[in-house]
């Protein structure tokens, strides 16, 4: 006996037991009563059994069919939950914001107060964030992983995207404290050109650009002294002297452990910390979590 039987048949044969009678259970499932009476005969052929005894006036269950129709009922009822399981998971999908970042947003409370503007609005929305790693500059916007991301600029793939600015910083630059400009209260970045830089990586050729600051080197290729991908590794690295580092001053905090100081930087555009989303995303939610993102 095969077991490979569809739900639907289950569905048909369940009607026809309850209302006994083919016409009748037709109407109550929408469908023709010759598809019916099909789709039973085929249900019978796969049983290798017959489920209804038939005459012209009557319609009864076979032992068979008795045997069947407490299981059938199981099974739909079982469908049943699962469905309505799946209904919900997809609805809490759909109400589940995935805000991605590389870097912390702290930056006295702007997380918080992001937050706190959405759900006034949206208390059904649950936000969920999602720490991703510098290979990925757009926060996991790019392979749709996250929904809105706070990512720097300058972004690849610019056009495929929005954003709105959160932060403008100084870029400082990080050093480790034996280093002979650390002892300095500023630097001029003319006094860095020779120095090896700790660069992220060439998978970010636009930030690692912008944070070895090209546009303010007259042309002057950088001196490259190692790869960093985390705060951890820039920490460690600094404190090798593998290099120096540019920094954004709400990230200073996170390498100034011991062993390493920042100092400002003269000559230097600053930083800008954004909170983007994909163009082509027109939800609701994303479109007020940017809004509640740049109100000030």
């Amino acid at each position: 006996m095969t077991t490979d039987v569809h739900v639907r048949d289950l569905r048909y044969f369940v009607a026809v037991a309850e209302q006994l009678h083919f016409t009748r259970a037709a109407e109550s499932l929408y469908v023709s009563q010759p598809a019916l009476s099909k789709q039973i005969r085929a249900l019978e052929r796969q049983l290798g059994a017959p489920l209804f005894e038939r005459d012209r006036h009557s319609v009864r269950l076979t032992p068979v069919g008795t045997a069947l129709l407490p299981h059938a009922r199981a099974v739909l009822a079982a469908w049943g939950e699962g469905a309505e399981a799946v209904r919900r998971e997809r609805e809490a999908e759909r109400a589940t914001l995935v805000v991605g970042m590389s870097t912390s947003p702290g930056r006295g409370g702007l997380l918080p107060a992001i937050r706190s503007r959405f759900t006034a609005a949206h208390p059904e929305v649950r936000l969920k964030l999602r720490q991703v790693g510098w290979e990925d500059p757009s926060a996991g916007l790019a392979d749709g992983t996250s929904d809105v991301a706070f990512v720097w600029l300058p972004l690849a793939d610019a056009e495929r995207y929005r954003w709105v600015v959160v932060a403008t910083e100084p870029r400082l630059v990080a050093l480790p404290e034996t280093h002979p400009l650390a002892g300095r209260e500023r630097v001029d970045f003319a006094e860095l050109l020779d120095e090896p830089f700790l660069a992220l990586p060439a998978t970010t050729p636009e930030l690692r650009d912008d944070w070895l600051a090209l546009d303010a080197r007259g042309g002057r290729e950088p001196v490259i002294g190692g790869e960093i991908a985390s705060t951890d590794e820039t920490y460690e690295a600094l404190v090798a002297g593998l290099g120096i580092c540019l920094v954004a001053t709400g990230n200073a905090p996170l390498l100034t452990r011991g062993g390493v100081v920042v100092r400002p930087v003269d000559g230097l555009s600053p930083s800008r910390f954004a909170l983007a989303w994909r163009a082509d995303d027109t939800r609701r939610s994303v479109q007020d979590y940017a809004r509640a993102a740049a109100t000030p």
